[in-house]
């Protein structure tokens, strides 16, 4: 109890103090237009009903509550902060082509705290350009049509090696063995399956939990547990440059890696720091998004037998065509035939929901449908209430990967928000498409599977599986096919 009570003392000091800086940004905004709202406790705001766990295939009772009263765009009192908070198509996509020229990034200050200051979420102007162009290079098509997606197909197929007949495993964990262990050997030629790499991971975990985490630096929580993976997962990389560069002194060049850690230090001035923030946050993203993907995937087609079927019948007919061929392991143009597995992926993603809101700050004064949004003041665009407007996708709570088949469907790819956009588009999107295509490959050839106790993707505020998504696997009878 007196923990407990520590804790809402320690929680008051904080928000008190964030928010009397805040109410006084807000007095000097009432000039302008600003859209209709309500901003909360003088101290909380509306923090706490913000932050009320929902499931991620809707938007929560908070923002139905205020969408339903003042409209798509509303003010609110949010994390210490007077924010205009966007569900609203338009805006939403508005803030998302002009990133880098009227936002820049307004995420808050402990996530800044976990990510690191350099990391490529709050870089802006040409800082971010340079950051940005190591990350496409990281994934460009030649390394994605080879190296990259040889590792797929072989980790998945590693994964799955270990599930028997009829037994049950987390499907979230499952998830997060392929995407961390295709991070750690492109990154930093670290082994699947090792004891440095298992540990690495291990802190990981820890570490993508306390990104979005209420700040207490105390024993226990999970900002706390966050910053102490940061420190170790620094550590690894730091002493991964340091051998690199000793083995550059002492050996011939060609015993170099090809990862993105040596790509980073032969290409760039960046300093220790920078690398490892760059790393980090390459990681994160690299490893939490996509498995959090792969899960939702498991956990909708899990529900719709149809779909799993008409998945099946197109990586069956890849796998008769590469047999003709003698070639086991897909090709780049093996994966370009999956376009019904495209379409589950959008459809995952849309209805999924990984990415709740982004968080922007004005970097000038700007007018929208009648509505100023001074310089510095903070914007949230909320993208679950795009991807879930019936007015924009026919019953959105539904799961049906066939409305990306038609024409209709793909005029709605301006409202397909899950990638982010304009120059802050996210340099991943293709490589953790391919890692859930070749995923979802294994998975159903070789298995079918159900919920094997109730579980939902739960937004907290980020997105997780309560029970880690436990499914029961049944082998099917030609399972070898891709093993």
């Amino acid at each position: 109890m007196f923990l407990i009570v520590l804790l809402l003392l320690l929680c008051s000091t904080i928000l008190i103090t964030i928010s009397a800086f805040s109410w006084r940004s807000h007095g000097q905004w009432k000039a302008f237009r600003l859209p209709q709202g309500d901003m909360g406790w003088p101290v909380l705001g509306e923090t706490l009903p913000f932050l009320k766990p929902h499931p991620s295939t809707s938007i929560g009772d908070f923002m139905e509550q205020r969408t339903s009263k003042y409209g798509t765009i509303f003010l609110s009192n949010l994390l210490g902060k007077p924010t205009v908070v966007s569900t609203d198509a338009e805006l939403n996509r508005f803030i998302l082509q002009n990133d880098s020229r009227l936002f820049e990034p307004g995420w808050s200050r402990s996530i800044v705290e976990v990510l690191g200051k350099h990391s490529i979420l709050f870089q802006v102007g040409d800082a971010h350009k340079k950051m940005r162009s190591i990350n496409l290079n990281f994934v460009n098509n030649a390394k994605l049509k080879t190296p990259f997606l040889r590792d797929a197909y072989r980790i998945a197929a590693f994964v799955m090696s270990s599930w028997k007949n009829k037994s049950v495993v987390l499907g979230k964990y499952e998830a997060t063995k392929l995407t961390f262990n295709m991070m750690a050997k492109n990154i930093l030629s670290m082994e699947p399956g090792t004891p440095a790499t298992e540990n690495l991971r291990k802190e990981y975990e820890a570490f993508a939990k306390g990104v979005v985490s209420l700040p207490l630096n105390l024993p226990r929580t999970a900002y706390s547990k966050a910053l102490k993976a940061r420190a170790y997962i620094l550590k690894v990389v730091w002493q991964c440059m340091e051998e690199r560069l000793c083995r550059k002194k002492d050996r011939e060049e060609e015993d170099a890696k090809d990862d993105l850690l040596q790509w980073t230090l032969e290409n760039s001035n960046y300093s220790e720091e920078q690398i490892g923030d760059l790393i980090l946050g390459t990681f994160f993203g690299g490893y939490n998004t996509t498995s959090k993907a792969i899960a939702l995937a498991i956990y909708f087609l899990g529900g719709c037998p149809k779909a799993v079927e008409h998945l099946r019948e197109e990586h069956v007919r890849i796998i008769q065509g590469k047999r003709q061929g003698g070639n086991s392991e897909l090709s780049w143009d093996d994966y370009k035939q999956m376009e019904f597995t495209q379409c589950v992926i959008n459809e995952t993603l849309r209805l999924g929901n990984i990415v709740p809101y982004i968080q922007r700050k004005a970097s000038t004064h700007i007018k929208f449908k009648g509505y100023d949004i001074p310089q510095g003041c903070y914007v949230m665009a909320v993208l679950p209430a795009v991807h879930l407007d019936p007015s924009l996708f026919e019953f959105p709570e539904q799961f049906n990967p066939w409305r990306w088949q038609s024409d209709y469907g793909m005029k709605k790819t301006k409202n397909f928000m899950a990638f982010g956009g304009g120059a802050r588009l996210c340099p991943g999107a293709e490589l953790g498409r391919m890692e859930m295509a070749v995923f979802l490959h294994h998975l159903v050839i070789n298995f079918n599977w159900e919920l094997a106790e109730p579980d939902l993707p739960m937004a907290f505020p980020s997105l997780d599986f309560p029970k880690g998504l436990p499914i029961k696997v049944r082998l099917l009878s030609n399972a070898q096919l891709a093993m």
